[in-house]
């Protein structure tokens, strides 16, 4: 798989548990990177490595101001925005943050993209999107309605990249995120995601708490998969592979019964006294919706697409990265 190499990328949300980790990819593979972040949930230690590599540059500041984003896309050829604030339910608590960060932000976004002649732009869009539409599983074009102002805001993006394209000319590709999961996320705080919360509740041999009977499901994604789709939508010289939306997902969905089984018997390989923790049930989460899957299709057809890691195995290796990193 060829990578574009030698060119300059903004990341915003790059201390951001996937930003970081593709900043790191992309440091990598020698290019310039600059990360925009305000630490509002991203951590100074998921790019503390990178701070003295010459390719790498750190701007603070916040998506919020025009000038701060027309700062940060100078002489940038590419955008991959993942910049936002996450969560259903944070959305639920504060709805106007939400839009302002993840509307207004994004909206800011694309002015300083636009204007500063960007190759092209990649966001973080949501399998949120898909709403209350129950047909499984998740093809591109079909999505119902919101469930959550998080879901709004992340549907108005998608609306937001196509206008922008069909009035400035502006590229733009959005990635829609499945329930990514892997090293350096944040297991932390009212709004932290199920896996690392889970492995770090078991390895404190703290009993996680799954909301309703754990037979919903979810499409959970390996962060690998992920980077290999920003890569992808980043070297592409497709024509018809621009201006799209993508799911972003390994195509296969896992209850939260699965989850809890697989993590107990990869962390007991650590520790055997976390393969006895009970596992508790509580009340249904408002706004969640009960199963997620996504069909791959479009990616593989338009991007080449091939993701390598399945739920276990990106499992396995989160597993470790925490164990290892605790």
């Amino acid at each position: 798989m060829d990578f574009v190499s030698g060119i300059k990328i903004l990341v915003t949300g790059g201390a951001g548990f996937i930003g970081s980790n593709l900043c790191e990819k992309l440091l990598d593979l020698d290019n310039q990177v600059v990360c925009l972040d305000n630490f509002s949930t991203g951590k100074r230690e998921n790019i503390e490595p990178f701070i003295k590599d010459a390719g790498f540059t750190l701007i603070e500041g916040d998506i919020r101001d025009l000038a701060v984003c027309h700062a940060a896309v100078m002489d940038v050829d590419f955008v991959l925005h993942q910049a936002a604030l996450g969560s259903v339910p944070r959305s639920i608590n504060d709805p106007i943050i939400t839009n302002e960060v993840n509307v207004s932000g994004f909206l800011n976004m694309l002015v300083a993209a636009k204007e500063s002649k960007v190759q092209r732009f990649i966001y973080a869009a949501s399998s949120s999107t898909y709403g209350d539409s129950e047909k499984l599983p998740k093809v591109e074009p079909n999505i119902g309605k919101p469930l959550s102002p998080y879901a709004i805001t992340k549907y108005v993006n998608e609306l937001y990249a196509e206008i922008f394209h069909k009035t400035y000319g502006l590229n733009s590709i959005g990635l829609r995120y499945f329930n990514v999961f892997g090293k350096k996320q944040d297991p932390d705080g009212a709004y932290a995601a199920v896996v690392p919360k889970f492995i770090q509740m078991l390895m404190n041999h703290q009993s996680p708490v799954i909301n309703g009977d754990g037979t919903y499901s979810r499409d959970f994604t390996y962060i690998d998969n992920v980077i290999q789709m920003n890569l992808l939508a980043l070297s592409t010289t497709n024509e018809d592979a621009l201006n799209q939306v993508y799911n972003t997902a390994f195509g296969e969905r896992n209850t939260l019964n699965d989850l809890t089984n697989w993590l107990q018997k990869y962390l007991s390989e650590y520790d055997t006294a976390i393969n006895n923790i009970e596992i508790i049930h509580g009340p249904q989460r408002q706004g969640d919706i009960p199963h997620s899957l996504a069909s791959i299709d479009k990616a593989k057809q338009l991007l080449d697409y091939d993701p390598q890691f399945d739920f276990r195995a990106g499992l396995k290796e989160t597993v470790k990265w925490f164990w290892e990193n605790q």
